[in-house]
This record gives C-alpha cells, sequence and structure tokens, in this order.
C-alpha cells in the first residue's frame, strides 16, 4: 500500500479527537506569512502608481491603453493569485477559473478580426465606406 493509502486508512478509522486534530492541523498550515501580503500590497500600490503615471505623462494611442490594461491584469493577477488564495489551489480548479476568460478574449478577437474583414468587403464590394 502506498503512503496516501496507508495514511487515509488510518484517517478513516481515528476517532472523532482526532479529526478534529488533523483539521487543526490543517487549517494551522494554510496560514500565510503577513511578508507575503505586504509584499503584494507593495506591488499593488507600485502598479496603480505607474497606471497614474500613464495619464499624468499624458501617454495616447495605443500605448496609453496598451500600459493601463497591462497593469490592469497584472494587478487583477496579483489579487486572484494571493488574496483569493488561487495560487495554493489544485491545477483543476485554477483551470476552471481562468479558462472561460482566455477563451472569451479568444472569440473576441476572432470578431474583431471578422468585423475588419466584412468592413473590407463593403468597401470593396459596395464602395460604401462607413
Amino acid at each position: 500500500m502506498t503512503n496516501a493509502a496507508v495514511h487515509m486508512e488510518g484517517q478513516l478509522h481515528a476517532p472523532a479527537h482526532g479529526a478534529v486534530a488533523t483539521a487543526a492541523v490543517h487549517a494551522k498550515g494554510q496560514q500565510h506569512p503577513i511578508k507575503l501580503y505586504l509584499v503584494v500590497w507593495g506591488w499593488l500600490f507600485v502598479l496603480s502608481t505607474c497606471s497614474y503615471l500613464v495619464d499624468y505623462f499624458g501617454l495616447h494611442g495605443y500605448l496609453r491603453w496598451s500600459l493601463i490594461l497591462l497593469f490592469m491584469v497584472l494587478k487583477a493577477g496579483l489579487i486572484v493569485a494571493v488574496f483569493m488564495h488561487m495560487a495554493w489551489e489544485r491545477l483543476a480548479l485554477a483551470y476552471a477559473i481562468l479558462l472561460p476568460p482566455i477563451a472569451v478574449l479568444v472569440f473576441v478577437s476572432i470578431m474583431v478580426l471578422e468585423s475588419e474583414y466584412t468592413h473590407f468587403l463593403r468597401v470593396l464590394f459596395f464602395a460604401a465606406p462607413s
């Protein structure tokens, strides 16, 4: 028998106080040091400052929106990974949360490409720029 199976079998036949002690150990093991949260808070502050500096320096066009979206995604990633504890979850749960937004982005990009193609065909065949 593997170690995990022996461990699970021991838990199945353990008395109730053993289950409470095991739960207490697991609950204590899930606590993260305060330094981690302070470092993430510091990075969130730095990224927010950078996104405000984009407006302060008066950047325009695609550069402005690219930087704002980059800082937004980085901040959201930090918040989801640390404060929502996704960094410590199983990979299946992470995929269940991360794959739908990625699929939406792929479909939106396909729609953007299709809209440009449709616009091009309308101008080409109907000579009606809009």
